[in-house]
């Protein structure tokens, strides 16, 4: 039996996944002269905002900077700026690139390039919040008190200018060398008690490693897989965002509005299943974690090392919980859903909207028109309630999509680089056991595979696997346990 030789990367074509796809990264015509002809039609009436010392924080080597970042301390608690890339300012509503955007919904990311939600020249220049550029946004302030606990909240249209463009890992050894940037020296208390705050509302998150595909800089056209570690950068930065989306979600359904007038277009997910959380309970005391009954699933898997057999298969079997997420429509004097759960994000555990990727999400467009002009006191513009429901289809069909692409990437990766190791033993975790017809699941660290294994391993267990088959072709690869 061939033992297990390390695997760095093979020739991956990920044309053939474009095309089931009908990803056409080609813009019309007329779309892409509008983009590049594209003024702003608030120029006249923005607040200068030029003074504020923003920075980005994205992965190296983004061009559609879609957020920019100014928090500080107070006396009384925090007082963050958030910037957002103006688009709806650049797009006519009636227009071709309307048009078409609305119809992509999202930009689509494969591991050799995008399929732009808008054209570069827009997305990657005019309307991307770069370094040392002025650039119109939609500046959300929010004020907070000890406890990070949003007290003021509201948004208007600005110019910015971003100072510095920083990276996840850069903001993490920043911040573990005490040599923060100053616009988030702020962020990492900020972050912990944010997320202690959703930890109290029953939010979930999940640590867990992201798998990718990576170019192999040694070997033109090859391609790699690696595990992307949850850093505590990763988790502050999102809070910011999550912040902002609950607050979006707050102006959208003001209590003070009449119920008639009401707009809103909301990320919502449902509560999960007794069922599930009881499953997870099982799985929990069978792998020795313990977990007292009136501890919340968030606070559980918050306290787990992320490192252990027992916290992969905890969150693998967490993302259960986090399924049936939509959008959800409020518009033109329709009724409420009936419930307030209906629009919560049951995995945030609030009422929550996209607002802060325009660049690269339809919906984040229509919910911020919404916000600005709640905030100033305007009429929203005829075109956002008119196009809420078009827009939420759209956003549901193009996340299925995106998943579906993300998925088919890896799985063409993992096949690829196995599909001369058949016979092969790998060390792996016991992610999830068999259940019926349906085989366990294995993770294996080196190359980092997630797939399926026959026979019996159990939960959690640390094994040996050998690999049966690998087909690029069919994008599928199958282990099994020689016990």
């Amino acid at each position: 039996m061939e033992l297990h030789q390390r695997i760095v990367s093979a020739p991956v074509d990920f044309g053939a996944v474009r095309s089931e796809f009908g990803l056409a990264s080609a813009y019309p015509a007329e779309a892409s002269a509008e983009a590049r002809d594209a003024v702003d039609a608030f120029a006249g009436s923005r607040v200068d905002r030029t003074d504020i010392p923003f920075v980005t924080i994205d992965p190296p080597g983004a061009m559609d900077l879609d957020q920019a970042l100014h928090l500080v301390r107070t006396p009384s608690g925090f007082l963050l700026h958030y910037a957002i890339a103006d688009i709806g300012a650049v797009i006519a509503p009636d227009g071709a690139l309307a048009q078409e955007s609305g119809a992509r919904g999202q930009t689509f990311y494969l591991p050799d390039g995008t399929v732009p939600l808008h054209p570069p020249s827009l997305s990657e220049g005019a309307a991307s919040l770069l370094p040392e550029r002025t650039r119109p946004a939609a500046l959300w302030t929010i004020e907070l008190d000890e406890h990070a606990e949003p007290q003021r909240f509201t948004v208007a249209r600005a110019l910015v200018r971003s100072r510095a463009r920083l990276d996840y890992s850069g903001v993490q050894a920043d911040a573990e060398a005490g040599r923060l940037h100053p616009s988030i020296a702020a962020l990492p208390e900020f972050g912990a008690r944010r997320i202690e705050a959703g930890l109290a509302r029953g939010a979930i998150g999940l640590r867990l490693p992201v798998q990718t595909v990576v170019q192999d800089r040694r070997a033109d056209g090859h391609w790699r897989l690696a595990l992307e570690p949850r850093t505590a950068a990763d988790d502050w930065n999102e809070q910011v965002s999550l912040l902002t989306g609950m607050c979006a979600a707050r102006i959208m359904l003001d209590g003070n509005t009449p119920a008639e007038q009401r707009v809103a277009l909301l990320r919502t997910m449902p509560p999960p299943a007794e069922s599930a959380i009881d499953s997870m309970r099982r799985t929990a005391h069978a792998l020795g974690v313990t977990w007292p009954a009136e501890e919340a699933v968030g606070r559980m898997l918050a306290r787990l090392d992320p490192s252990t057999p027992a916290a992969l298969v905890l969150m693998s079997e967490a993302t259960t919980l986090l399924r049936g997420a939509s959008y959800t429509v409020v518009a033109g004097g329709a009724e409420l859903p009936p419930t307030p759960e209906a629009l919560r994000h049951s995995g945030i555990g609030a009422p929550y909207a996209h607002v802060t990727a325009p660049l690269r999400r339809l919906s984040d467009r229509f919910a911020t028109e919404i916000c600005l002009a709640r905030c100033a006191g305007t009429t929203i513009p005829r075109w956002v309630p008119d196009g809420l429901v078009r827009a939420a289809d759209t956003m549901r069909r193009s996340d299925g999509i995106a998943s579906k692409i993300e998925r088919a990437c890896i799985d063409l990766t993992e096949s690829t680089l196995l599909a001369r190791r058949t016979g092969t033993e790998f060390a792996a975790i016991v992610v999830r056991e068999a259940n019926g017809s349906r085989p366990a699941v294995i993770f294996i660290a080196d190359p980092p595979v997630l797939g399926p294994c026959l026979g019996e391993p159990p939960e959690g267990a640390a094994v040996r696997v050998r690999l049966l088959s690998a087909d690029p072709r069919q994008r599928r690869v199958s282990f099994t346990y020689p016990a």
